[in-house]
């Protein structure tokens, strides 16, 4: 195809612009839920944590179905119900209450469609110039930026699959597709009449253009219908995929549309628009075929560019010819051009999720802790804190709510978890100021773990060491010194590190007496009155809060 190609046009290719296809789409719902520890008003930085909740939620479903264990890339969400303390809520922004929740209905793109891609655009020698989804494609050309602060729904319905794409305030903020599309009314056709695939195709394609249609079936015989007998043959498939597209359209918008294109060949059937219009409960002057548009950014001398079959090649070529994609060249996330599918307002946290990384990625995982009952009493050693995440946008400190521009250089190394706590019987010894240990009952040596799930006995006689070879003398470090710093009000004295290395942000969290592995409100993170980033660094004298927000 690539040598068809350049013979033809007399030129040599070297990239292309493509966009992944609407079925390759996994569309899942979730549900977050945010308590706040007393009433007060909701910012936009609760918002995005109780909507990232939900979103992280649906593709916990995904990776517990027949997605389990893919990479998947968030392409985007919408909200389709908001709940403030039990209440039906179009909005929550500056609304008071203690909990609210948020379902959505999140769409994400196996990594393995992205990498397929690449792959078969290298075999054919050519680099991707730029990525973007076919929803998204056909959505640049049918609707105009400036049309997208209205509620309005694309529906590309192809042979296989019906594409569908949602904008309101500017952003396109939702996909998904329908298994139903134009080959259902073709394989209809098909058995009424006898017919191969071709000529259904050309039995549908003149609908609407004929008061008679002519066809030769599969015996050889020539026969001649009514177009309105054609149409009734192919009803119910039609029927069928208008109900199946509504009511994902309905699910994914929370409601009718403002206005509807349908787009893409299967479009064309007669009667096609004035059923979804039914279905969805609109005006049919609400629902119009794709093309009136394609005008403002496109045209041609030889092609009449107006046809809805059109749309989704002519958006891929619109996009990237007139940078509408926030494409991977954009924005670039650990020197790689970041995957992004989608316009309008992004925060860092999306972009993460848009490509593979998860909220769990930001707090990471501190060590479990040993926890021992010693004489009846509870001793606690604490695991190892998880390695702070590092994020930055062009070589400063950043937080997961900022929003990212046109240019950014991203730099994300995520959290690492701690290692798990294991106790010897001296530090035990040590900590108690006892002299031995008994396992129910059993003396245990000094170098020896201590076992979980005993209890144990301090003993009034010491417990001979275990001998031990000779060992070669290491180099003697400089003595590290401690930190002494305030958490929330407290005087806290760290002991050095064995490394010598300084304390994080993150190291404090486990101090704070928070259970950030069950984390359902926003907490606020601040050094010195200043908001704080996981990974700052911290020095004698800091005021450090760690603690839920008002």
């Amino acid at each position: 195809m690539t040598s068809r190609l350049e013979e033809r046009m007399g030129l040599k290719l070297e990239r292309a612009c493509v966009a992944a296809a609407g079925r390759a789409l996994r569309t899942e719902q979730g549900h977050g839920v945010l308590e706040l520890p007393e009433t007060g008003k909701l910012g936009e930085e609760q918002l995005g944590q109780l909507e990232a909740t939900a979103v992280a939620d649906a593709e916990q479903h995904l990776q517990e179905g027949e997605d389990q264990g893919q990479r998947l890339f968030l392409v985007g969400y919408t909200v389709t119900r908001f709940l403030l303390d039990g209440y039906p809520m179009t909005s929550l922004l500056g609304h008071t209450g203690r909990k609210v929740e948020a379902d959505v209905v999140a769409t994400f793109l196996p990594g393995e469609v992205v990498d397929s891609l690449y792959a078969v655009l290298r075999e054919a020698g050519l680099e991707v110039a730029s990525l973007t989804l076919e929803p998204i494609a056909a959505l640049n050309a049918a609707i105009p930026a400036e049309l997208r602060l209205l509620n309005l729904a694309l529906v590309d319905i192809g042979a296989g699959t019906s594409d569908i794409a949602i904008c309101r305030e500017g952003s396109v903020v939702g996909y998904t597709m329908a298994t139903v599309a134009g080959d259902e009314i073709t394989e209809a056709l098909m058995r009424t009449y006898l017919v191969d695939y071709r000529t259904a195709e050309e039995m549908k394609a003149a609908l609407g253009q004929s008061e008679t249609i002519t066809f030769t079936d599969i015996l050889g015989m020539e026969q001649t219908c009514g177009a309105e007998e054609v149409l009734a043959a192919a009803d119910q498939a039609g029927q069928s995929l208008v109900d199946e597209v509504a009511a994902r359209v309905l699910e994914l918008n929370g409601g009718a549309p403002s206005a509807l294109f349908l787009a893409g060949g299967g479009s064309k059937l007669s009667s096609l628009r004035e059923k979804m219009a039914q279905a969805l409960g609109m005006d049919p002057r609400r629902v119009a075929l794709a093309g009136a548009h394609f005008k403002t950014s496109a045209f041609s001398d030889t092609v009449e560019l107006e046809d809805p079959e059109y749309t989704t090649p002519l958006g891929i070529a619109v996009s990237a010819g007139l940078g509408l994609i926030s494409d991977s060249y954009r924005i670039l996330l650990n020197d790689r051009p970041a995957k992004l599918f989608r316009n309008g307002r992004l925060t860092l946290l999306e972009l993460l999720m848009m490509n593979g990384y998860g909220y769990r990625d930001l707090l990471g995982r501190n060590g479990k802790s040993a926890v021992l009952e010693v004489d009846s009493r509870r001793v606690v050693f604490h695991g190892e804190p998880s390695q702070p995440a590092v994020l930055e946008v062009n070589g400063a400190p950043a937080r997961p709510s900022d929003v990212i521009h046109a240019g950014d250089k991203i730099r994300f190394v995520p959290a690492t978890p701690g290692a798990d706590r294991k106790v010897t019987v001296r530090e035990v010894l040590e900590r108690l100021g006892a002299q031995s240990l008994l396992a129910d009952g059993v003396p245990l040596a000094l170098e020896d773990e201590v076992p979980a799930g005993v209890r144990l006995q301090t003993g009034a006689a010491p417990v001979a060491e275990k001998p031990e070879p000779p060992a070669v003398s290491e180099p003697e470090r400089p003595a590290a010194e401690s930190c002494r710093l305030t958490l929330n009000g407290r005087t806290l004295l760290l002991p050095p590190k064995p490394e010598g290395g300084p304390y994080y942000l993150m190291d404090l969290l486990e101090r704070s007496g928070i259970d950030f592995e069950h984390l359902d409100r926003p907490v606020r993170l601040a050094v010195n009155g200043q908001a704080g980033a996981f990974q700052q660094v911290l020095r004698p004298g800091d005021q450090v809060e760690i603690r839920y927000e008002a």
